[in-house]
């Protein structure tokens, strides 16, 4: 039996008629207590009122609702109430069929994939409920919030801080005027729209037959997508979130929908010998049609104008307008690029290693690759700035304390060079700025290349995430918001950015704001460092010490982790136990983890062996110092003379 209210009037919310069969009531009730949590007007049998014309109640709410949702069961297979309203629906194209126990629907409704239900200890489980809202939404004329199709490698302790470098994990602060909007319900403040410019290219395949080439197709796919960044007009999704779609089996339509964007890249490279085929698929988004599809068969020394070529394509296809491309001395300064193919294909090696890379051994083999590509074309800006990110992480992971201060200067001139051959090159500023900020821990230096970056590029969600990172930590709250912002919509499926969100909030001193997102980064990958301690430490300052615990025993990386315990066990007045984490703290990491000592000794009321212990950081170059303009746990110190004296040394302003 299906469902209804009496004479509904228009909705100010989305509205969705649900059919069923009474024999599946009480899971439907589930479903109807999730979806009305989400924000949807859900008419059913249950809103009928005494003395309703059943029909006639039925057949208006059918007809002002925006979608119908059929749950097929074993049960409404059979029943001619619901398949007489699916028709209705059906015919109405406002159709959203699930299936609540893996029941096909019964012929004539087979054309239309179900969405499996399921359901979890008495709820719907978190993916399938965005299924449908992915699918309801739309017909609302709404957006939805996408979720992952797939969850990322749970990243070690070892990789945490080369996350903020390479994977846009912006470890952002105040949003300022404004909160990030997360208490906005379900939906988010960065729920996707599909610009009429906006596209995603997905990973190219590779048909050359050797697997070992899938770096070329990939790296391929990732100079298109900084090409057409690069265009203004155009709102180009992030390498991470269109990534996610690599083996992917969902239908155009579903991928650009998750991604909120009007149209999808897609292609192949095949490679064989000197020569090279690409396949290029515009695809639009809406109807899952190609808009035009493209074969270029060049020499493989012709890879960079088959490259030109599809981005003017694409630009031309969405109706941007495109800038004469220049002379190549013009388009170096904007990309960075070469025109060697042997110095590209060291480079494409060198940045598939160090993106994967996860050992000093895998590391350094990337930092041959990229001098390789330098000793090939020494004019070769990308690769510069490649040298400078990995003598980053190198110094920053595995170096000596003795050692960092020459692989930070050799990682500032790398940068400074590729700025110097790349004048436009977004990405050589931001580098630089990261080096600069996070490395030297100068943020008075950083300032500038940072600064430049944002305005070279608005398009590209790394460089926008840095920027982020860099305006939170040095009070520009504004400015951070918005670099979030265009982040967060150019890279809508990446778990890090959304953690990153959180940051901005708790910096902010939102606290309660700051776990929403924190919650979506843990959803997206169930590991995700810091995620757990970020939360714990929100909970701790609303005064929710148990639920803090249990958010710091769940956290992976040991350094938060012991740091928090010991924070809050304190608080709780288990002094014992507090001590423990201490010791232990101390015990295994030592002086890598002076930063965090500083903050339980703060919080413990020991300011001046806190005040020693930030003093020695320094010293050390413990990068946990970026934090320190606005960290709550160090809120004691303030006071002290010598707290405002070494935010002066690092470069922040009063």
């Amino acid at each position: 039996m299906s469902s209804g209210p009496a004479e509904p009037q228009a909705p100010t919310q989305p509205s969705v008629f649900l059919s069923y069969s009474r024999a599946d009531r009480e899971r439907v009730r589930v479903l109807v207590e999730a979806l009305e949590a989400a924000g949807l007007q859900v008419w059913w049998d249950d809103q009928i009122e005494g003395g309703a014309a059943f029909a006639k109640a039925i057949e208006t709410a059918l007809q002002a609702s925006d979608a119908v949702i059929v749950a097929w069961s074993e049960h409404s297979v059979t029943s001619d109430w619901v398949l007489d309203e699916s028709a209705h629906g059906r015919d109405m194209k406002k159709l959203v069929p699930l299936s609540l126990d893996g029941t096909e629907p019964p012929l004539g409704f087979r054309q239309y994939q179900a969405i499996p239900l399921v359901f979890d200890h008495g709820h719907i489980d978190d993916d399938s409920l965005q299924a449908v809202l992915r699918a309801v939404l739309p017909l609302a004329g709404r957006e939805a919030v996408p979720r992952p199709p797939m969850r990322a490698k749970a990243p070690g302790h070892d990789v945490r801080r080369r996350q903020l470098l390479i994977g846009g994990g912006v470890l952002a602060a105040a949003a300022g005027a404004g909160a990030l909007g997360w208490q906005r319900g379900w939906f988010g403040a960065f729920a996707p729209s599909a610009d009429e410019g906006s596209v995603a290219v997905l990973p190219f395949d590779n048909l050359s037959g050797d697997p070992g080439k899938a770096y070329f197709s990939d790296g391929l796919s990732e100079e298109l997508r900084a090409t057409l960044a690069r265009n203004r007009k155009l709102k180009v999704m992030a390498k991470t979130s269109s990534g996610k779609f690599r083996d992917s089996d969902e239908s155009a339509v579903r991928i650009a929908s998750q991604l909120g964007v009007a149209f999808l890249l897609d292609g192949s490279v095949r490679w064989a010998g000197d020569e090279v085929r690409v396949v290029a698929d515009l695809i639009d988004g809406n109807t899952g049609f190609s808009r035009w599809t493209h074969t270029f068969e060049r020499r493989i020394d012709d890879v960079f104008a088959v490259q030109g070529e599809i981005a003017t394509t694409v630009a031309t296809a969405l109706a941007a307008q495109v800038a004469d491309p220049g002379t190549a001395q013009e388009q170096r300064a904007a990309s960075g690029g070469t025109t060697d193919v042997a110095a590209f294909d060291a480079y494409l090696r060198g940045s598939a290693l160090y993106e994967n890379g996860n050992d000093e051994a895998s590391e350094r083999q990337s930092l041959a690759l990229f001098d390789k590509a330098i000793e090939l074309d020494p004019r070769y800006a990308a690769a510069h700035v490649s040298r400078s990110a990995a003598l980053t992480t190198l110094a920053n992971q595995y170096g000596e304390v003795a050692q960092r201060t020459a692989m930070y200067d050799q990682a500032i001139a790398a940068a400074k060079h590729a700025v110097a051959l790349a004048p436009k090159y977004a990405n050589a500023y931001s580098i630089l700025g990261f080096v600069q900020f996070q490395g030297r821990l100068d943020a008075r230096a950083a300032r500038e290349p940072f600064e430049k970056s944002s305005q070279l590029g608005q398009g590209e969600a790394n460089v926008q995430a840095r920027w982020a990172q860099y305006c939170a930590r040095t009070g520009r709250e504004r400015e951070a918001a918005e670099a979030m912002q265009r982040a967060l919509s150019r890279d809508v499926l990446n778990a890090l950015i959304y953690r990153g969100a959180g940051t901005v909030e708790y910096a902010a001193r939102r606290f309660e704001a700051s776990i929403p997102p924190m919650r979506r980064a843990l959803q997206m990958n169930p590991q995700m460092p810091r995620a757990h301690a970020q939360i714990a430490d929100a909970l701790v300052h609303l005064g929710q010490l148990a639920r803090a615990r249990d958010e710091y025993l769940a956290e992976p990386v040991a350094d938060f982790r012991l740091a928090g315990l010991a924070i809050v066990e304190h608080r709780g007045g288990d002094h014992t136990a507090a001590r423990a984490a201490m010791d232990k703290l101390v015990a295994e990491l030592g002086d890598s983890v002076l930063y965090q000592q500083a903050q339980v000794l703060a919080q413990w009321g020991e300011l001046e062996t806190a005040m020693t212990r930030l003093l020695k950081a320094r010293e050390l170059g413990d990068s946990g110092l970026i934090y320190a303009r606005n960290d709550p746990f160090l809120d004691p110190l303030r006071k002290d003379a010598r707290m405002a004296a070494l935010l002066a040394r690092l470069g922040f302003d009063p």
